[in-house]
């Protein structure tokens, strides 16, 4: 069965992921002279940053996230297409997913990464990873009737264990969850469940390195552990998760902590595409690429962001997995597009590193420029201000600074609901 797109006499360029890398893509060629088509398991795109402030109830999910078809709704050759990819003949230049085969000229992979549960498959089982909406919003419901199940329980014993939390993984991700979870513990648990002690909870962050937030400075690191430490968050360096059980968290050094809720920030792999030759995959899962973006040893066929591995003088062991990296692949790759529709040779990629940031909290974050560091209210401010500017649509950016605003001076979010989803009853 073939996807219904329209026949065309220009080239086309099928995208594989609406993340950053994809769909930035996808937005500069659509003046361009190809064909675009987008796949996507979504009919919207996510942004990811913010994830932790829907799971800490801070923001609605339909703040962060952008429906593809708006994006496009103006473009006359550009097309979306939610369906599941499962597997790309690369000799035959076909993409086979769930609704359907399609041809295409050029294939641009940009499926992303997945959390690495480092084969534990208890954990993997059992903990709450932080790579999707849907798993933003899980989180929130799981902490919210954790909370509305405590006041009930009478039991020391039970009640720690439904309320405390355990993060692992001391990244920008764990860092921003455990600072957001110790400020609702000071200033919401106390006026929203006034049966319950906030004092008795209890915010672990586990790193098994000696500082947080690798890839960042020392002094980000040091900073950010000492704002967690003041906020009274129990981060324990060189410590390491061994198992969970779904109620007990099981250490390296033979310790253990009682909870319902582990959540896994602790590393990322590259998610797998069948038909993609295995020796051109690293450790990591990513997809070998030379400065081009072009795919190794396979025709007309590339791959950026998070699930490209593009080795550099400066980056031998691959670009780091975050925003900026994608967004700057997807730019260089939609102007090499460009120039060879005018038959001129494409440029390489080179990164421009504009720095990276995490916050830790009211007035409380850190920030490495390409110059200096700081941290503090200034980087607290900057971080709003570039988070703010990235996120897509007018009113996104709008709804989320209302909501910041009023946080800030209110001290009360108004979004803490308890949303199941609809099962069907059996008949």
């Amino acid at each position: 069965m073939a996807v219904n797109i329209p026949e065309t006499d220009k080239e086309r360029i099928v995208i594989i992921g609406g993340g950053f890398a994809g769909l930035e893509l996808a937005r500069k060629l659509i003046k361009s002279d190809y064909q675009v088509v987008l796949i996507d398991r979504n009919n919207f795109h996510q942004f990811q940053p913010l994830f932790y402030q829907v799971a800490m109830a801070g923001l609605e999910p339909s703040s962060i996230v952008f429906p593809f078809r708006r994006i496009f709704q103006k473009a006359k050759d550009a097309y979306i297409r939610v369906a599941e990819v499962k597997s790309v003949d690369t000799e035959k230049k076909i993409v086979e997913t769930s609704v359907g085969d399609m041809w295409y000229d050029h294939l641009v992979i940009a499926i992303g990464a997945e959390t690495n549960f480092f084969g534990n498959e208890r954990i993997a089982k059992h903990a709450i990873p932080m790579k999707s909406v849907s798993q933003a919003l899980y989180l929130r419901n799981h902490i919210l009737e954790d909370y509305e199940k405590s006041v009930t329980v009478r039991d020391f014993s039970d009640r720690q264990q439904l309320i405390d939390i355990v993060i692992v993984g001391g990244g920008p991700t764990g860092v921003e969850l455990a600072g957001s979870l110790a400020e609702m513990k000071r200033y919401v648990i106390p006026k929203e469940y006034k049966e319950l002690n906030h004092k008795e909870i209890d915010i672990y962050l586990v790193q098994s390195g000696d500082r947080l937030l690798y890839g960042m400075s020392d002094k980000a690191g040091e900073d950010a552990l000492r704002f967690l430490t003041e906020l009274g968050v129990r981060v324990q360096l060189n410590s390491r998760v061994t198992d969970y059980d779904g109620e007990r968290v099981y250490m390296k050094d033979g310790n253990s902590i009682p909870t319902d809720k582990l959540i896994w920030a602790a590393g990322i792999i590259g998610n797998t595409l069948k038909g993609i030759p295995e020796d051109i995959i690293d450790r990591k899962n990513r997809i070998k690429v030379n400065h081009y973006s072009q795919v190794e040893g396979v025709a007309d066929v590339y791959a950026i962001g998070d699930i490209a591995m593009m080795s550099t003088e400066d980056y031998p062991d691959g670009h780091p997995q975050v925003a900026q990296p994608a967004l700057q692949q997807a730019k260089t790759l939609a102007r090499n597009f460009k120039r060879k529709l005018k038959d001129k040779e494409p440029k390489p990629f080179k990164y421009f590193d504009k720095g990276s940031m995490a916050t830790i909290g009211r007035q409380r974050a850190v920030a490495d420029l390409p110059a200096f560091s700081f941290s503090g209210s200034l980087a607290w401010l900057a971080w709003l201000v570039v988070h703010l500017f990235a996120l897509i649509g007018t009113r996104n950016k709008l709804f989320v600074f209302l909501n910041w605003i009023w946080n800030y001076f209110m001290y009360n979010q108004s979004l803490r609901l308890i949303i199941r989803p609809y099962t069907r009853k059996e008949l």
